[in-house]
């Protein structure tokens, strides 16, 4: 087994995605005969924009993946492609599912949803050759993120179209831990520094109730009436995935929405509820945003246990990157006071391009995020 490459205090990483090349999108669009070799172009150039920020835990930029957990069409039997507009015809709750669509900053078509319509079966790895050119290709530390196995169970599950295969979502979630499983343990083995699992979804619970208007995020209204219970859920599932492994780091990623630059859109509300959960996630890193004022206080951290880093939000993707890299020094500084300065790594809040067709941020403005994080570093090391 290969071994881990080192970090250097207050490392700086990113949550996932990057800009994709207008180019690419265009051949990902009409499945251009070249798309692998141009993926793997457009793969080398989000390395090498890393690299030159000064990013020291990277991400393959998530150029072969059209969005963060729709690629699993791609790697899964048993999993359909559908767009928002698609499902409408098969929810149980139209309206409300109608009302979710007119509330979002997006349209219908463009977001698309794996959805479940058979039994599900890795056909391929799902991230494996991802890290693998990744690996050969920087000498730097690697992360490689996965939707989380509490975001499958709920946005995946359409009863019309899934319940023929797994009639219950408890069933589906069998074949979920597992698959999820087997992946982090075949990339622990190729060397992989950090695993990240997404959950954003856990914000919504805390945020909106059942009733309430719900994020795309959960188009198939798979959740229980009861809060609590899904939290239950998205704990017991994180430890089954991750339970015993030791030859990699894991992590858990929770946001409030990624697709639009509109703040106010978006949700808020500080990690209060959701770090009794997020405590009993084994997880070694949590991965949270608090760049912006929806986050609430970092001082809450305090509750997380000892254990485990977190991934400290200090740049927002969504907006201009003018952040001070003095400012962002002292807040980490302060927090660093809290949780010991071993526990901090620098991220921005979330993925630079989420959702392919519509990144919340250029090339150019994304590196000079990264860079600011890269600079508030070396002050904080210095």
């Amino acid at each position: 087994m290969p071994e881990l490459r080192p970090v250097p205090s207050f490392p700086v990483s990113v949550v996932g995605s990057w800009p994709r090349p207008r180019w690419l999108l265009e051949a990902t669009k009409r499945r251009s005969p070249d798309l692998p070799a141009l993926r793997d172009e457009a793969t080398l150039q989000a390395i090498a924009s890393q690299e030159r920020a000064g990013v020291d835990v990277i991400t393959d930029g998530e150029q072969r993946r059209d969005n963060f957990y729709s690629f699993l069409a791609e790697k899964l039997a048993g999993v359909e492609l559908m767009t928002m507009a698609d499902l409408l015809d098969y929810v149980e709750d139209k309206a409300a599912f109608e009302a979710l669509l007119q509330t979002l900053d997006v349209p219908a078509f463009a977001i698309k949803n794996p959805t479940i319509t058979g039994k599900l079966a890795r056909s391929e790895p799902l991230a494996g050759r991802e890290l693998e050119f990744l690996r050969a290709h920087t000498d730097r530390a690697c992360k490689v993120s996965l939707p989380g196995p509490y975001l499958l169970s709920r946005s995946m599950w359409v009863k019309q179209l899934s319940g023929g295969a797994y009639p219950t979502r408890a069933e589906l979630c069998d074949d979920i831990v597992r698959i999820l499983r087997e992946e982090l343990l075949e990339l622990a083995a190729q060397g992989v520094e950090i695993v990240q699992f997404d959950e954003p979804v856990l914000t919504e619970i805390v945020f909106a109730g059942k009733a309430a208007t719900r994020t795309f995020m959960c188009a198939a209204l798979a959740a229980a009436a009861d809060p609590a219970e899904e939290l239950e859920l998205a704990v017991e599932l994180m430890n089954r995935v991750v339970d015993g492994v030791t030859a990699t780091r894991t992590a858990v990623h929770v946001c409030r929405g990624n697709w639009s630059r509109q703040e106010d859109v978006l949700l808020a509300g500080d990690y209060e509820p959701l770090l009794p959960t997020l405590a009993r996630m084994q997880v070694d890193q949590f991965v949270l945003e608090y760049a912006t004022p929806r986050a609430g206080s970092e001082d809450l951290l305090v509750q997380l246990p000892a254990r485990a880093s977190v991934g400290f939000g200090a740049v927002n993707p969504r907006t201009e990157p003018d952040e001070d890299p003095a400012v962002i020094a002292a807040r980490v500084e302060r927090l660093a006071g809290l949780l010991g300065r071993e526990r901090i790594w620098l991220n921005p809040d979330c993925g630079f391009g989420t959702f392919a067709d519509r990144p919340v941020a250029t090339e150019a403005q994304a590196t000079k995020k990264l860079e600011i994080l890269a600079a508030a570093a070396a002050i904080l090391r210095g």
